[in-house]
């Protein structure tokens, strides 16, 4: 029982960064804008975030930082897709690869050192609860924040103006412009919304999870918290789920390694982005419910 708590405990962990990234990727795209730059805005935020959190020695600091630099890479991002009108697709990508580079330069006089403060945290009296205090009570508060944020956004976007504005943007800009909504505004509000999201996403991974920086480390989860959007078909609490599906996933391979079995661990490195493929080609297999489901102006450049 005391494994499983603790494997509880390790999937919420490790699916917390893929729930921000992919419920800030989830507004950007309910306002019809699709950023493939999530991988290398978490990249640069993770180096951001570990370099303030080593010099002043606050993880707090640095999550603030991390988010920072996630809201300033989304503002070209925005600057490019929705002031120049450039193509989406290949202005994500090239942030992706351009946040790669800087962040592997701009952290190269960290690698393989740590933070000098302590990540472990624990609710005074509840975890010491036998099952329950190890498998929900001695997480980090961003885990309980990122959960928190979900239920935030999902009742926005159903129950609030602003969530409805955001919905018609991304269904029919040229509508909401006739009416008098700023689209190109909202637009740049979520995306740097998005971006904060995918900020402390990145914060997260390099000062809380591992907590070390190391080139690289975000691993391709941008890429995978950017097909949680489909998977969960624009709803904020269908990305939980999906977050800490693929979060299982990640930490039943140190499961099965820590209890001997022979596999490669190359093999084992594979199944979070076997997982994703998966689920995508089975989501896919009924288009039109993916169809009814998006939104309408996705990734398609608004024309004032």
């Amino acid at each position: 029982m005391e494994q499983l708590a603790s494997l509880i405990a390790a999937t919420l962990s490790a699916g917390t960064p893929l729930l921000l990234a992919g419920i800030g990727l989830l507004i950007n795209e309910r306002s019809g804008i699709l950023n493939l730059g999530a991988e290398g805005m978490m990249l640069i935020a993770a180096a951001a975030g570990f370099a303030v959190g080593f010099h002043t020695g606050s993880a707090t600091a640095g999550l603030i930082a991390g988010a920072v630099a996630g809201v300033l890479f989304s503002l070209i991002f925005s600057g490019l897709a929705i002031g120049l009108v450039t193509n989406q697709y290949a202005t994500g990508l090239a942030l992706t690869l351009f946040g790669a580079g800087l962040s592997a330069f701009a952290g190269l006089a960290y690698v393989g050192k740590t933070v000098p403060f302590q990540t472990n945290f624990a609710i005074p009296g509840l975890s010491e609860i036998p099952f329950f205090g190890t498998a929900l009570f001695k997480l980090h508060p961003m885990v309980y924040l990122a959960l928190l944020l979900t239920g935030v956004v999902a009742w926005v976007l159903a129950r609030t103006r602003l969530g409805l504005t955001i919905r018609a943007v991304g269904e029919s800009p040229e509508s909401a412009h006739a009416i008098g909504f700023p689209v190109r505004g909202i637009r740049v509000g979520t995306v740097a919304f998005g971006g904060a999201c995918c900020g402390l996403a990145g914060a997260y991974l390099s000062l809380i999870y591992t907590p070390l920086w190391v080139e690289g480390m975000v691993a391709g989860r941008g890429w995978i918290a950017l097909a949680l959007t489909t998977f969960a078909t624009w709803k904020p609490w269908r990305v939980a789920l999906g977050a800490y599906l693929f979060g299982s996933v990640t930490m039943i391979q140190f499961a099965l390694q820590a209890e001997g079995v022979e596999i490669a661990s190359q093999l084992l490195s594979m199944l979070p982005y076997i997982a994703t493929i998966v689920v995508l080609a089975l989501v896919s297999r009924n288009p039109a419910f993916i169809r009814l489901n998006m939104p309408a102006s996705l990734g398609k450049p608004f024309h004032p």
